[in-house]
């Protein structure tokens, strides 16, 4: 599918982002405009566990794997997304992502973040409601 701009690019790609799945395509374009697209290299760390927390990635292109002392969690390709407990608390990262192959993301700044929550209050109210989604999901999740 070819897209006219950059910016309709970003809002297709972000509809398809769970964690921004209930925004109109006007909230969507308002979260286009402040994200960055980054090419990373095959084997590039995006977050270490452990570390700050302080983006959110959201994946265009390629794969990611994720990592917990050194045991692989989760592989995750174009849709998937990380990082945003770390947009609302800028907490400790909780694994290790990893570019698996050459990757393209989408990715969101705690500032700008925050700056889109305080604007945008309906927003940020729809966020909220997806991440308590994905709270009652890992609560029910067996644990080992």
């Amino acid at each position: 599918m070819a897209f006219k701009t950059t910016k309709g690019r970003k809002v297709e790609v972000l509809k398809n982002v769970a964690l921004f799945s209930a925004c109109t395509n006007a909230e969507l374009a308002r979260i286009a405009s402040l994200v960055d697209e980054l090419e990373v290299p095959d084997g590039t760390v995006l977050t270490k566990e452990g570390g700050p927390g302080r983006e959110f990635f959201a994946v265009i292109d390629g794969k990611a794997e994720a990592t917990l002392r050194g045991k692989k969690l989760a592989t995750y390709g174009p849709g998937d997304f990380f990082g945003e407990m770390s947009l609302l608390d800028q907490g400790p990262r909780s694994a290790t992502i990893s570019a698996k192959t050459p990757l393209k993301v989408y990715v969101l700044d705690t500032r700008r973040f925050s700056t889109l929550l305080d604007k945008h209050p309906a927003v940020a109210r729809k966020i909220l409601r997806i991440l308590a989604q994905r709270l009652r999901e890992a609560e029910k999740a067996p644990t080992h």
